[in-house]
């Protein structure tokens, strides 16, 4: 119900007319760039229990409290409404006397104090309705947001809808777009806080409107053009700096973050998002260093695990006879691995699985025994080093692999 479908407040008999009001209500409303339609009905409130004496009544607090409602969905800031309620009751004041001449000091006093009351009641729900609006609003908007980058990540289908739910966003769909995904080791802390930080640090850094922020599946995803309207390519470095601000947000979780490349339209966005995602995966399978990747840096891996039945045909082939070694295969599988990420240095591989260098001597001759390829010769460890990869990426050994058929 609009205010228009209650009763106004009017002043009492013989009390101001409303052209005064009205005219009040016009000064005000210059003075703060309010629209004139949120102090009208205020003032015939606030002249009323200036001249009779009396609290605002229920439903005309009820009146106010729709417009605080009004004043939140048009983005009105608060403090100006406000600076209009309070400009509105000391203009009405200033000329109360002029209006209802006769009046002794008690009675002055009186209506001082009527007015203050009022004005302070009127405030006071007006706040109070205005916050509750925002707070309705900020949540409508998340969860548009949320529907709008699950149905792009999806590569939804109604490519028309699509383009209109995200214009209000500023999302220009013929942009090219990177997808940039992050996550800690210990989930999402803070959901809607991390996503604020996050969001006023990657506007500050690109300067660009053209940019959504959001979370999905334990993942904060980012959506920012491949280059920016001041003409900033966003792709080689976004991806660390989103790290380095999340780190310096929650310092204790380790953050990881994934950029995928970019690509044009509404299903490049679903096509970035996927590289993104499958590159976090990797880097976690293959237990890699960095914490920053790109879709490209994870190429040669995408490779390897496209044919899962022919990678598990090497990983039984190649690393498949160190299962008969005692304690199995995890062992010698980890040392080698601690052993390429080294560059083959035996003390680096010691202290990255923290063992002895004479245990790593004794292992690679192991391994050399069992297998017959030399990790020292360039094709045996071309063939070891890819074997392991393929290994980390298919859980092996902790999981069986897939059929070679």
């Amino acid at each position: 119900m609009t205010t228009s479908d209650r009763t106004p407040a009017r002043p009492a008999a013989g009390g101001p007319d409303r052209a005064w009001l009205l005219d009040l209500a016009k000064a005000a409303a210059g003075k703060t760039e309010a629209p004139l339609d949120l102090v009208v009905e205020y003032l015939g409130l606030l002249a009323d229990v200036a001249i009779s004496g009396r609290r605002p009544r229920d439903y005309e607090l009820a009146i106010v409290r729709e417009l605080g409602r009004r004043a939140a969905e048009q983005g009105i800031p608060a403090g100006r409404v406000v600076d209009l309620y309070l400009s509105a009751a000391w203009r009405m004041w200033r000329d109360l006397p002029d209006v209802v001449p006769h009046r002794d000091r008690d009675a002055v006093r009186a209506s001082a104090q009527a007015v203050l009351r009022g004005a302070s009641d009127a405030i006071a729900v007006l706040v109070d309705s205005y916050q509750a609006a925002t707070r309705q609003l900020i949540r409508h908007e998340e969860s548009l947001r949320r529907e709008l980058v699950d149905d792009l990540l999806r590569g939804d289908s109604d490519l028309s809808r699509i383009v209109e739910r995200a214009e209000p966003f500023g999302l220009d769909l013929g942009r090219a777009h990177h997808v940039v995904l992050a996550t800690s080791d210990a989930g999402l802390p803070e959901g809607e806080l991390t996503v604020s930080v996050l969001e006023r640090f990657v506007l500050d850094q690109l300067g660009d409107r053209d940019v959504l922020v959001a979370t999905k599946d334990d993942l904060l995803v980012v959506l920012i053009p491949a280059v920016t309207s001041a003409g900033v390519e966003t792709g080689g470095e976004i991806g660390g700096l989103m790290q380095a601000a999340l780190t310096r947000h929650r310092e204790e979780r380790r953050w990881r973050v994934a950029t995928g490349r970019a690509y044009p339209g509404a299903y490049g966005i679903a096509r970035s998002y996927e590289e993104a995602r499958e590159a976090l995966v990797l880097t976690g399978r293959l237990r890699l260093q960095p914490d920053v990747v790109t879709a490209r840096d994870m190429l040669i891996y995408r490779v390897l695990v496209r044919d899962q039945a022919a990678i598990g045909d090497l990983i039984t082939s190649v690393l498949g006879p160190l299962g008969r070694a005692r304690g199995g295969a995890e062992p010698l599988v980890a040392t080698l691995e601690a052993y390429f990420a080294a560059g083959e240095v035996a003390t680096e591989a010691a202290r990255r699985i923290n063992v002895a260098v004479r245990t790593i001597t004794y292992r690679l001759g192991k391994i050399r025994t069992l297998t017959g390829l030399d990790p020292g010769v360039p094709t045996d460890r071309f063939t070891l080093q890819a074997a392991v990869l393929g290994a980390r990426l298919l859980e092996w050994p902790e999981r069986e692999l897939p059929s070679v058929s």
